[in-house]
């Protein structure tokens, strides 16, 4: 409710947020730890820590304080120690590159365990207690840790900067694959230090794209671990992938699910070790073919593969899975999130019965963790940023403890508008969801300007979640209705509607965006000549599509941020090899399909006024499609502005760029949504 101190949600304010990351249960339940991060303006980068949480009464406190960059926290499985990978100051030196750490639940100093050169990308304990395993980028042709040593400090002193490679998948995202290495599972004693390649001299590594440690698990025996790798001979972004396992002992690797017709990832063990669950995508069917729910029979003998099988079916249950996937202490059911209808909720699916249910509705659950009967999630919702609770998980257990109050003081003044969520008929006559945000203090009798925002992906959604980027309440503040259509292809809706947009992009998502503009034009509050739409990467290429598809007038402006203009020129982002895949067509093969859905051969009809944003590392969308779509304009006479930024990616991370990013769209949007100015003598008085 607003109140008279109550004021709107400013940059400045979102600034002072603290943003909750990755969770970590102790194996007794009774504490957390978690990543909370903090815009740093003086360094212009997040900064992040740890802070210990309690699952009863105490109050949470810092674990870190002397890091900035401490992050993906793990207890040890006896429960004494906590680790965690960071870039720190240790004996006199920066660390280059992110190493493990050990610390004590009960605080004291930090102590590095690994001394390894190419660095620690993401890891997991073994039951002893005492060896970790761990991912690193390493020369293949190299054998021992100490090889590879050498030849990263070689690497690191040379002097030229060129990137030569022959591989056909080189960059993602905003960064350069590291050139001639593979990624591969290492065994880290934590004890001695002692560090051994698993991987080495074998042909098995882990995708390119690979990040995170859900791609590889820990038999509860610590004898096994089951492992994501990419079967093809040539690496490629949007291979299928398999499963495999290496035996620690023997370094033997054996295949455990290599289907061609299926994607296989995610692996983790029950707590007997006699199954593997995974998540499993028919690429047979698509390209982009839901996950689903998978059992893998382990089997002991070495040479004979194990019988898997989905759970479940899409009929009866469609939705998907997202990793990571957990097991309840029984082993007889699995958690996980899942979209549904711009939700993301916790999920169990009871594996005797094959019923799935809710186990905690969000809005967007973020991530979570078990141990025992306990539960600790991190959850937020369009109206507050992420919070921690514990939830029990016994029979009849409805016991829910929120275990911090990081931002209540920053937001206790702050008045944030109500959300709605609505219903529209759109393409094909499907219902599509709409999410509204109204301003602080919305009065229904007056006309209030609209801006659609439109997601990206295109196989995301928009939701009932805070975003940082693209905060609706940030763009209401200055008395805009912040519309979000869940137009065709956005996820949570069923697998129909994710895929119904393949091959022919722009379409359907237009007629979606343009059912929710006539809903909100025959709205008594909406102002007709005060319409307005913006969008980031695949948002970015519907407001250019509608720029060269809907008639001048009925949106006053636009805002394009990252992109696609030039379908063929966006043949240089790192997805080229799925990207002919959801337009149906290779551009030598059949261009006039390609160009159908290319906004660049539509440009002749665009008048609309755009602001562009882009940033030279973006990847996915690279620059030149801003830098085209503004020139394009300019060209024509139609009026734009062009924000670029050199050193951001996909994304405006920095906190002053992103400081600047709002400044830019709030000040352009509100050029054609203020009222207008009076003129004559009255406006003189």
């Amino acid at each position: 409710m607003t109140t008279a101190a109550a004021r709107p949600l400013t940059v400045d304010t979102l600034l002072q947020l603290q943003r909750v990351g990755a969770l970590s249960l102790a194996p007794h339940g009774r504490q957390a730890v978690c990543v909370l991060s903090t815009p740093d303006l003086d360094a212009n980068r997040m900064a992040s820590a740890l802070w210990l949480l309690d699952t009863q009464r105490a109050a949470p406190r810092p674990l870190t304080t002397t890091g900035t960059r401490d992050g993906q926290p793990a207890w040890s499985p006896t429960g004494d120690q906590i680790a965690f990978v960071a870039r720190r100051h240790w004996q006199g030196a920066e660390d280059k590159t992110p190493q493990l750490y050990l610390i004590a639940p009960d605080g004291g100093e930090a102590r590095r365990v690994s001394d390894f050169a190419p660095g620690i990308e993401s890891f997991k304990w073994l039951p002893d207690g005492r060896r970790v395993v761990f991912a690193a980028w390493v020369w293949p042709d190299l054998k021992g840790a100490a090889a590879q040593v050498r030849r990263h400090r070689a690497f690191s002193e040379r002097k030229e900067t060129g990137y030569a490679t022959s591989e056909a998948f080189y960059r993602y995202w905003d960064h350069d694959v590291p050139q001639g290495r593979e990624q591969h599972l290492l065994l880290l004693d934590t004890h001695t230090g002692r560090i051994s390649d698993l991987l080495e001299g074998s042909a098995y590594a882990l995708p390119r794209d690979a990040s995170g440690n859900h791609h590889y698990d820990v038999s509860p025996d610590g004898r096994h671990i089951a492992f994501v790798h990419d079967p093809a001979a040539t690496p490629l972004c949007g291979n299928r992938t398999a499963l495999a396992r290496i035996d620690l002992r023997s370094r033997r690797v054996r295949p455990l699910v290599d289907a061609a017709a299926w994607d296989a990832s995610a692996p983790r063990y029950s707590p007997d070790g006699r199954q593997i669950a995974f998540l499993a995508a028919d690429v047979s069917r698509h390209h982009n073919a839901p996950q689903q729910l998978a059992l893998f029979n382990v089997r002991d003998a070495p040479d004979k593969p194990g019988r898997w099988r989905t759970l479940g079916s899409l009929s009866a249950w469609d939705h998907e899975p997202d990793a990571p996937l957990r097991w309840s202490a029984d082993g007889g059911a699995l958690f996980f999130t899942a979209q549904s209808r711009g939700r993301c909720p916790l999920w169990r699916y009871d594996i005797a019965s094959g019923l799935t249910k809710v186990v905690f509705p969000g809005g967007w659950v973020q991530g979570f963790d078990l141990a025992g009967d306990t539960l600790v999630l991190a959850a937020d919702a369009a109206t507050h940023p992420a919070r921690v609770l514990a939830c029990g998980l016994a029979e009849g257990s409805e016991t829910r403890r929120r275990l911090e109050r990081f931002n209540d003081a920053v937001l206790a003044d702050v008045a944030l508008g109500q959300v709605r969520e609505a219903q529209v008929t759109g393409a094909q006559g499907d219902p599509v969801q709409l999410w509204l945000s109204f301003p602080p203090g919305f009065d229904a009798r007056r006309r209030h300007p609209v801006m659609h925002v439109l997601h990206g992906g295109p196989f995301s959604a928009a939701g009932d979640t805070f975003s940082y980027r693209w905060n609706p309440h940030l763009l209401a503040s200055q008395g805009c209705v912040v519309a979000q259509v869940n137009f065709h292809g956005s996820s949570g809706f069923g697998w129909d509607f994710k895929r119904s947009l393949i091959g022919r992009q722009g379409e359907l998502e237009l007629q979606d965006i343009e059912a929710a503009t006539d809903w909100l034009l025959a709205q008594r509050w909406t102002h007709p000549q005060r319409v307005v739409a913006a969008g980031g990467s695949y948002g970015g290429f519907l407001v250019a599509w509608m720029n060269g598809h809907v008639a001048p007038g009925r949106y006053q402006a636009y805002v394009c941020h990252a992109g696609v203009f030039d379908r063929v020129a966006t043949f240089s982002a790192d997805s080229y090899p799925i990207r002919p895949k959801d337009l149906g067509a290779l551009y030598w093969q059949d261009m006039g399909r390609v160009l159908a859905q290319s906004p660049m051969a539509h440009a002749g009809a665009m008048h609309t006024p755009t602001l562009v944003i882009h940033g030279a590392k973006d990847y996915r969308v690279p620059d030149s499609n801003g830098l085209a779509y503004y020139n394009t304009l300019k060209a024509r006479g139609v009026p734009a502005r062009l924000l670029w930024f050199p050193d951001e990616n996909h994304w405006v991370l920095k906190p002053h760029n992103s400081r600047r990013w709002y400044a830019e769209f709030l000040a352009w949007v509100g050029r054609y949504t203020a009222p207008a100015q009076a003129t004559g003598p009255k406006a003189a008085a």
